[in-house]
């Protein structure tokens, strides 16, 4: 959730921990609150345990199927 504190400051929750982290250069890991919870959503994505749902990704799993990946 993001909310508008003072100042035209902004806070929004920690995707991992959903901890408060302010909008600011002072806050390094925006929209992580640590470098903690932003290596654990590293691993998430690298473990493919999240992605971007797409339509069409199985052409990528077998070019040999696929006439359009030898034109690339």
């Amino acid at each position: 959730m993001t909310t508008k504190t003072t100042d035209e400051t902004f806070t929004v929750d920690c995707p991992i921990c959903k901890k408060a982290v302010i909008w600011s250069p002072q806050s390094p890991y925006r929209p992580f609150c640590s470098k903690r919870c932003q290596l654990i959503d590293l691993g998430e994505w690298a473990a493919e345990e999240k992605a971007i749902p797409c339509e069409n990704a199985d052409f990528a799993m077998d070019p040999e199927n696929n006439e359009d990946w030898a034109k690339h």
